[in-house]
């Protein structure tokens, strides 16, 4: 049988400012990347999805961003490999701390907007940030876009590495994601998008925007939960999956073949 992962980007919010029905998603997705303060998240946002994530039995993960609120984190920063470094190490460290009161265990580290983008392309990036995840904890899993340089150097460094689809964004021929400044970047019609999702995980491939079938390995899949129909999304992805026989469930539980 096929397996595969369901996380979702969470922990959005800041201060009043609400994004997303984190309960309501929390019932469809195995994996919680959750904000840890600089392109989203505060204090309390982090301390409630943290609960919520526990209560519905879903597996935590770090989404550590560049240090952009305004820009939410997807405007490209010229930082340094050792910025990387300390980026993460900050911010996987100030999610640590609510689960450490909560007795929880992270499953995972998975950078967020153009430090992902970023680290997709720049193998020193990719090094630094595998680096730091490594130094925190070898345990911890790497989520990094299937193919991409943060992959290669999760695995370089023998982390349990995750290799990750999206269900709802166009892809190009040389594997990466279509840049959100173009009008294509997003698939908006779901039947679309989970059909992308169930051929890559049991063909392995996605048809690119150039008409060129690219290969790819889909350990897990990234579902936004910001978007206008985002449960509905998560609920038909998840039901979908299941109709195909294939099991969906926490990339620890796939990696430690349990």
């Amino acid at each position: 049988m096929f397996r595969v992962d369901l996380n979702c980007d969470l922990g959005e919010s800041f201060g009043r400012y609400q994004l997303g029905e984190q309960e309501e998603i929390l019932k469809y997705v195995t994996s919680a990347n959750i904000a840890c303060g600089f392109h989203a998240g505060d204090p309390t946002v982090m301390r409630e999805t943290v609960k919520l994530a526990i209560a519905n039995g879903v597996k935590i993960g770090a989404h550590p961003g560049l240090p952009d609120l305004n820009g939410f984190g997807r405007r490209e920063m010229n930082i340094t490999p050792q910025e990387a470094y300390d980026m993460v190490v900050y911010q996987v460290g100030a999610l640590q701390g609510f689960l450490t009161i909560h007795n929880e265990t992270m499953q995972h580290v998975k950078p967020h907007g153009a430090l992902y983008n970023m680290a997709a392309k720049s193998p020193a990036i990719a090094e630094a940030i595998a680096q730091a995840v490594y130094d925190i904890s070898p345990s911890l899993v790497l989520f990094g876009l299937s193919g991409s340089e943060l992959t290669k150097a999760g695995e370089k460094l023998g982390l349990q590495t995750a290799h990750e689809v999206f269900a709802d964004r166009t892809y190009q021929q040389d594997g990466s994601l279509t840049s959100r400044k173009q009008p294509d970047a997003l698939i908006t019609d779901n039947g679309q998008a989970i059909e992308q999702v169930v051929r890559m995980v049991k063909e392995g491939k996605v048809l690119s925007q150039q008409q060129i079938e690219v290969s790819l390995q889909a350990d897990t899949v990234c579902i936004h939960g910001d978007g206008e129909h985002a449960v509905e999304f998560a609920k038909n992805i998840h039901t979908k999956l299941t109709e195909q026989h294939i099991s969906v469930r926490a990339i620890k539980e796939d990696l430690n073949g349990s």
